[in-house]
């Protein structure tokens, strides 16, 4: 099993100066580069203290400078907010920085704000981002690349740098719907697992893929699928279920409903508004943030995670965490008590 973590860079509440933030951050990614991380994978969020990484593209290439062996995975570039060659580019100049080191996640994001104020209709957000993915991937690959699409337009351009990975980075699309999951199988792109869905849920749409990608052709076949999940561990289940509950609190923010202990501000948009609504509907009268922790999180002892962990391995099957650490010491009791027993 590989293990990578989804690094956010959380400023709840601005109670520290956000340069102890990032400083937090690159201690721990230091501690991964030593340790048996295979990824940091950098989140871009705009407009929302919920992570402040505006440029997950900048910020990997900080983080190729004080690393030599860490891969630097994009989960994900937000692909409808950019145009393709100039995020081509970006992409590119990064893995040339970091002696081709990168992951490439794209994604369409899901916040509205975001697309209101960079002007994209959220209708557009599916063709827009399967478009700007292929631009991308038709920059990387050929010398110069002419495009006539419905949102870019442009004859027989040399875009540079190219990837020092050839023909590219390796290539992942966020899908969480089972429609977006189907999409990408059947156009043979791998898979980034969203971080949300319960255990059960993320085991029926890993189903849906491979069916899918086989069906249309495609092997499974040393394919990577990155599952992000939530982690809490203590040194008491106790523990662990305080930290999962005060994580999954701050995550839903105002999509709770009134009176269900919102953390974040007003407005804060820190997951998708279908996995609230889907949590609120589906625990009824339990409480949806009791939901997340006992079907969403990975919560425990190291001792329980292991076994969680080697359980999922085999039912899922999980090969590759993308783990998101609900507090640091949650990441310091993975690290040296529960990725030895895997390595």
């Amino acid at each position: 099993m590989k293990f990578g973590v989804l690094q956010f860079f959380s400023w709840p509440g601005k109670r520290i100066p956000l340069e102890d933030v990032y400083q937090r951050a690159f201690q721990r990614i230091d501690v991964m580069e030593q340790t048996g991380y295979d990824a940091v994978w950098l989140a871009e969020h705009h407009f929302s203290t919920y992570s402040i990484c505006p440029s997950i593209h900048m910020m990997g290439t900080h983080i190729a400078a004080r690393t030599e062996r860490l891969r630097i995975g994009t989960a994900v570039s937000l692909a409808p907010f950019y145009h393709p060659l100039r995020l081509a580019e970006e992409v590119a100049l990064l893995d040339v920085l970091s002696g081709g080191r990168v992951n490439w996640g794209a994604g369409r994001g899901f916040d509205p704000t975001e697309y209101r104020v960079f002007g994209v209709g959220q209708d557009q957000s599916y063709p827009r981002f399967r478009e700007t993915v292929d631009v991308v991937l038709q920059a990387w690959r050929n010398e110069r690349v002419t495009h006539h699409g419905e949102f870019f337009d442009f004859d027989d351009v040399e875009v540079l740098p190219k990837p020092v990975q050839q023909p590219h980075p390796p290539v992942w699309l966020a899908s969480s719907s089972p429609d977006a999951v189907t999409w990408s199988a059947q156009h043979g792109y791998s898979i980034l697992m969203d971080p949300h869905a319960s255990h059960v849920d993320i085991a029926t749409k890993r189903a849906l893929y491979e069916r899918e990608l086989v069906a249309a052709g495609h092997s499974i076949a040393g394919r990577e699928i990155p599952m992000a999940r939530n982690i809490a561990l203590g040194k008491t289940q106790q523990e662990a279920e305080e930290i999962a509950r005060a994580g999954a609190k701050f995550m839903f923010g105002s999509y709770l409903p009134p009176g269900v202990g919102a953390v974040a501000p007003p407005r804060q948009k820190t997951i998708p508004v279908d996995a609230a609504k889907h949590a609120t509907e589906a625990a009824g009268a339990v409480d949806p943030v009791e939901r997340y922790v006992n079907e969403v999180v990975i919560c425990g002892t190291p001792e329980k995670v292991i076994d969680d962990l080697q359980q999922l391995g085999e039912t899922l099957p999980l090969e590759y965490l993308m783990c998101t650490p609900l507090s640091h010491s949650s990441f310091e009791l993975f690290t040296e008590k529960v990725i030895p027993r895997f390595l």
